[in-house]
């Protein structure tokens, strides 16, 4: 369990700073930008956010739905900065914004050209919440002190 949570992918200093730079940048985006905006909105959005149209998420009041998205805005983006258990973050991550593009903003316009909730800007935040699923941390983060893993030797 420990590895799969704390797995930090590559070791290369060089794919682990390129990796740290997606992973900050990313994070702090999506904190600053959209994550304390709805935590200081929260009492004007909390009875008419929406709520995704599938099983099981349809079950929950728009309240509860509102708490996750902040939950997943805030808590994964500094689990994402931090690099602690990073992969996990980044899963939640980009289920909210999988759920955010097709089913929140299924209706609306695929780029910012124009209309309402169009898809782009969740697409943009799942593009690098895949890659870091993928990739990892990389070893500058606290996955790669937490799951020091002695590196194989050709």
């Amino acid at each position: 369990m420990k590895k799969f949570l704390f797995d930090c992918g590559t070791r290369d200093a060089t794919a682990s700073l390129g990796l740290l730079f997606l992973r900050v940048c990313t994070g702090l985006m999506m904190f600053l930008g959209h994550g304390l905006g709805k935590i200081e909105k929260f009492g004007d959005m909390k009875d008419h956010f929406p709520v995704p149209d599938f099983f099981p998420l349809k079950y929950m009041s728009p309240p509860v739905s509102l708490m996750a998205t902040i939950g997943t805005e805030v808590g994964c983006s500094v689990l994402i900065i931090f690099g602690l258990a990073t992969r996990p973050a980044a899963f939640i991550f980009a289920f909210t914004m999988t759920i955010a593009a097709f089913h929140i903003h299924g209706s609306g316009p695929w780029f910012l050209v124009g209309g309402d909730g169009p898809k782009e800007p969740a697409l943009l935040y799942l593009i690098p919440a895949v890659a870091i699923l993928l990739a990892g941390a990389g070893q500058y983060s606290f996955d790669a002190t937490i799951l020091k893993e002695r590196r194989k030797r050709w």
